[in-house]
């Protein structure tokens, strides 16, 4: 019993400090993300300032009807899903190339040097990409119809007025600037791969490209359905700024640019409706938090699938 104690109070001695110093981020994470949770009831009551969020009416599940009655509701859903697959998809095949490509740079000058560039654009903001794009789309003067098309004899195109263009636009401008942060992700779990794999398999005479699909990819699966699960959990949370400074709140635009985000946004600045953004917020969340648990059971099926062959 005495030695029990003993390793207990060692135990804890050890510990302690881990605790200490963890207890900062946990501070936070109560203020910053739970006691914020309080505000749900916003989504079921009609707001009014005069009375407070407390003695405010309730109004049960209005703000979600209001959310949904418009005929936009099909258009911004459908927006906002299928634009966060997409993000997904190319934004993983993208970032999963450049990773293994600058892995295969061996002077560390140049391969420091090429990530900080692909990591550029991910520092900026979106307002600075939004005036970057309109450089580029501006019908009168920008470099694409002016540098480009026009010089090879091809008419220009009034880019802010064509929808067709804008899901194609919106994506490169979406990876461009996000896939330095993911490339960095899937580098570090490449460099953290044994070189006994590699040298076994060039001692086996497997080419690059073998090494590459039977070593490489395999060992980056872990790494590709942890961020998987968790943009599941943000697939109804579209990036704002993206949809919002990119195509310059062009109505025009909106059948294809405009997504729930936006939308809340739109209707919060034009009619002050916190109840009805607040629905909006809950809806997103709780949708957000049944996607991530289908996910992740779903990924745990596949992998005792794969297991039993």
């Amino acid at each position: 019993m005495v030695q029990k104690k003993k390793r207990r109070k060692l135990h804890w001695r050890r510990i302690i400090p881990f605790y200490i110093m963890a207890l900062p981020g946990f501070i936070y994470l109560i203020i910053n993300n739970y006691l914020p949770m309080f505000g749900i009831v916003i989504a079921f009551k009609k707001l009014d300032f005069r009375k407070g969020i407390l003695k405010s009416p309730w109004n049960g599940i209005e703000n979600f009807r209001y959310l949904f009655a418009t005929a936009d509701a099909w258009v911004i859903t459908r927006n906002t899903v299928l634009y966060s697959i997409a993000f997904f998809v190319v934004g993983t095949v993208t970032a999963i190339l450049l990773a293994i490509l600058i892995n295969e740079i061996y002077q560390r000058k140049a391969k420091k040097l090429y990530q900080s560039l692909i990591l550029l654009p991910y520092m900026m903001s979106w307002v600075i990409v939004g005036y970057l794009g309109y450089a580029y789309l501006a019908a009168e003067t920008g470099m694409i119809n002016k540098g480009i098309l026009e010089p090879l004899g091809m008419e220009g195109v009034v880019w802010y007025q064509e929808k067709k263009y804008w899901p194609f636009i919106l994506v490169f401008v979406s990876v461009w600037k996000s896939v330095g942060y993911s490339m960095i992700i899937y580098l570090s779990s490449i460099v953290g791969i044994s070189t006994d794999y590699f040298e076994a398999a060039r001692i086996d005479g497997a080419s690059k490209w073998q090494q590459i699909k039977h070593i490489t990819l395999p060992l980056l699966k872990p790494t590709v359905i942890t961020l998987f699960i968790l943009a599941m959990g943000g697939i109804f949370r579209s990036d704002f700024g993206l949809f919002y400074q990119m195509p310059r709140n062009n109505g025009t635009l909106y059948p294809v640019t405009r997504t729930l985000d936006v939308y809340v946004y739109q209707a919060l600045m034009q009619n002050a409706d916190y109840g009805m953004s607040s629905a909006a917020s809950v809806y997103q969340s709780v949708v957000g938090f049944i996607l991530i648990v289908a996910a992740n059971k779903l990924v745990k099926k596949y992998e005792s699938n794969s297991a039993l062959f």
